[in-house]
């Protein structure tokens, strides 16, 4: 095979002129009510009519057409059933479609509203080619209920001006400007009007535009125009932007049978774990991040994913993570009629560092720490399973900084924390509130003496010891001098209960009433001590 043969790109398009209504048809057959063959429509408002944004097959066939008012298609057929548009769910089931298509290739685009780009460069032939590809692609969605048109061209924009006048072509390499030759420009998809100036100039098919020299068209049109013309004609083509970044290694399994059992579905992901660790060792990686996906055959994908805290080179520490997280889930693995497909992806490698782990305890405890925070975050997520760690600033709630325990481990075990006096009581609460709660103080010793009582949370405090203040000023660099200054006191009441206790602002100095004469600064409580 020469060298151009193989670095050729092929596209693959998809569009699905009726998604918004097979959307809906599908999800009343689903529910059993969907025997009935009463035209349907979807509409949209547009400038404070009710116009039809999509329609099904019988409605076509009594010359309903998009764009036409809802009035005007209710005189033609009274028994018309009406449903409105719904971008979000028409967004999503485009996404769902395009989980689907990932069986295909990874590489897969979005083109919205309701269309789709594959790159299968390099990939056709593992489906015995482009045409048994494209055959087993637009038969699997028909029988999902959509109706779907489908090409293969070597560009993006040719690909996709075939589906808007045809469907199940495949243009060979460098013949894209011949297959659109006679096409309307209007399957340029380049705007309304656009398209009125290029047939009042006479140019009706995309062969008349083609015809005249591109410097005419660039003038008369916009360079826009002229390089979305030149990639339907096949010379050069921008890149596709994938929804999802490329794995760094992909395995997987398909089944001539499907499989439902967790049994199976156990067995499947363990010989993936050997075949994705085999692959990753050969360069000396392991993996950080890992995706499991399933493919039902009905369409529907699910994708579980777990990270670790350290590069996995071990097949059965794969195996633990996912059984921990499948046992976890909240929504169960629904095989459906069952899944054709397995694959386990990972989308986050790094090379793996050799240390002494025979003689070294140390070693081995971080190991074991490791692994057990991998499983507790493979159950409950890892954003919930975090480590501390000290931040350079005085202000008491921005001092900590709580970050992901499997990203930040190391971090955490080397981190340096103030020491404490010895025989010394601490200066500050192991755990303050999340926000400082507002304390009534009915007098102060002023300018900058504590509280004689207080009241929180509806109970009074004497206050019988102070510690303090402890003067903190606020970082006036980051918060535009917005935040007062704060004077800290640690209190202790009559009952013995030990309070940290702060004033917002300086009397007589940053608080003022709106007459501008100092005004009785606020207190809050910000932790409690043990």
């Amino acid at each position: 095979m020469s060298a151009s043969s193989v670095s050729r790109r092929r596209i693959l398009s998809l569009w699905l002129p009726r998604l918004p209504i097979d959307r809906i048809q599908r999800f009343f057959n689903s529910a059993g009510l969907g025997n009935t063959n009463d035209p349907s429509i979807v509409v949209v408002k547009d400038n404070n009519t009710l116009v039809i944004h999509a329609l099904d097959e019988a409605a076509e066939r009594l010359g309903l057409y998009i764009g036409q008012p809802l009035a005007n298609a209710r005189a033609i057929c009274p028994n018309l059933k009406v449903f409105d548009a719904d971008a979000v769910a028409d967004a999503k089931t485009l996404s769902d479609i395009a989980d689907w298509c990932d069986r295909f290739t990874p590489l897969v685009a979005l083109d919205a509203p309701h269309g789709l780009f594959l790159d299968i460069s390099g990939c056709a032939h593992l489906f015995g080619g482009e045409a048994a590809l494209l055959r087993t692609l637009v038969r699997s969605l028909a029988r999902q209920g959509f109706a779907v048109s489908a090409a293969i061209a070597g560009t993006s924009v040719c690909a996709r001006t075939l589906t808007r006048q045809t469907t199940g072509t495949i243009v060979a390499d460098g013949g894209e400007a011949a297959a659109i030759d006679r096409f309307p420009v209007s399957a340029l998809g380049a705007g309304e009007a656009i398209t009125t100036g290029l047939r009042r100039a006479g140019l009706k098919t995309i062969g008349d535009v083609a015809s005249r020299a591109p410097s005419e068209i660039t003038a008369r049109f916009g360079a826009q125009f002229s390089t979305l013309l030149a990639h339907a004609l096949g010379r050069g083509d921008a890149p596709i932007s994938p929804r999802k970044p490329l794995p760094d290694y992909i395995v997987e399994k398909r089944f001539a049978e499907p499989i439902a059992t967790d049994t199976m579905i156990a067995m499947t992901l363990s010989r993936l774990a050997d075949t994705l660790i085999a692959s990753m060792e050969k360069q000396g990686k392991g993996a950080r991040r890992l995706e499991a996906a399933f493919f039902r055959t009905d369409g529907v994908v699910r994708a579980i994913m777990v990270e670790t805290g350290r590069p996995v080179t071990q097949s059965k520490v794969i195996d633990r993570l996912f059984r921990e997280r499948l046992d976890a889930l909240a929504d169960p693995l629904d095989p459906g009629f069952g899944f054709d497909m397995v694959r386990l992806s990972a989308s986050r490698t790094e090379i793996v560092v050799q240390e002494q782990r025979d003689l070294d305890a140390h070693v081995h405890d971080n190991d074991e720490l490791t692994a057990l925070i991998d499983r507790i975050a493979a159950r409950i997520g890892g954003k919930r399973v975090v480590v501390h760690l000290p931040q350079d600033t005085h202000i008491p709630e921005h001092a900590v900084l709580a970050a992901s325990a499997q990203h930040h481990l190391a971090a955490a075990m080397q981190a340096e924390w103030p020491a404490r006096a010895e025989s010394e009581p601490p200066l500050r609460p192991l755990r303050l509130f999340d926000k400082p709660e507002p304390v009534t103080v009915p007098f102060a010793t002023v300018p900058d003496g504590p509280p004689h009582q207080f009241t929180w949370r509806r109970a009074k405090h004497a206050v019988v010891r102070v510690e303090g203040p402890e003067r903190i000023a606020m970082e006036w660099w980051r918060q535009d001098g917005k935040q007062l200054t704060r004077d800290y006191f640690r209190i202790e009441d009559a009952e013995g209960l030990r309070f940290w206790i702060f004033r917002d602002g300086l009397y007589e100095g940053e608080v003022f009433d709106a007459a501008g004469k100092p005004a009785p600064p606020n207190w809050y409580v910000h932790g409690l001590f043990a």
